[in-house]
């Protein structure tokens, strides 16, 4: 016989469990571009090459449904990569992401030219990377994040240093502390929940 479970048996209302610090948080406030760098943030930074000499790259799929989460909250995530490849476009295309810049060394004028044609600037900009290429503009970003993995210049200038690593998971981690400094966690967690 079935019965009805007693307020001591339900699951608390679903909550953000990051436990990200308010300074962090009140630092991420107003954010409207998120910039990702791809080699060591969206990927674990290795190359593999197929027989055709194609550099493959593998991606976590927490880190794309971060970027996804960006779009529906109203941020705009914007990727640029040192490098092009077929496989990192297929990704890119797959997430609806298409604010991107593919095989931009010089990554600071790719990021002010995204910012005038959205109507941005870098106040309302937040941005994660790893490696020498990234630093002028996270620099510049109001907001600035890096993995781990990290060269430890960039992890110097960081905000924020995530807890997972480039490739598996440290995208997502940037994401959803966004998403909780814009008080849009809670709203999208919160339209999952099927007890609501």
């Amino acid at each position: 016989m079935a019965t009805e479970p007693n307020a001591f048996s339900r699951p608390a209302p679903l909550a953000p469990v990051q436990g990200f610090a308010p300074e962090l948080l009140l630092r991420a406030q107003g954010i409207r571009v998120a910039f990702f760098d791809v080699d060591g943030v969206l990927t674990d930074g290795g190359l593999y090459f197929g027989d055709d000499g194609e550099a493959l790259k593998r991606f976590n799929t927490l880190d794309g449904h971060g970027l996804k989460l960006l779009q529906r909250a109203g941020i705009t995530p914007v990727v640029i990569s040192g490098r092009d490849s077929s496989p990192l476009r297929a990704r890119l295309d797959a997430l609806g992401i298409t604010e991107v810049h593919y095989g931009t060394e010089d990554k600071r004028p790719a990021a002010e030219a995204t910012l005038g044609a959205l109507g941005f600037d870098w106040g309302q900009a937040a941005a994660i990377g790893d490696d020498w290429p990234d630093l002028p503009l996270l620099m510049k970003c109001a907001f600035a994040c890096a993995p781990p993995n990290a060269h430890p210049e960039v992890r110097a200038i960081a905000h924020h240093v995530t807890r997972a690593r480039g490739g598996d998971g440290a995208a997502r981690e940037f994401c959803d502390l966004l998403l909780v400094a814009c008080g849009q966690y809670r709203a999208l967690l919160a339209a999952l929940d099927p007890r609501a």
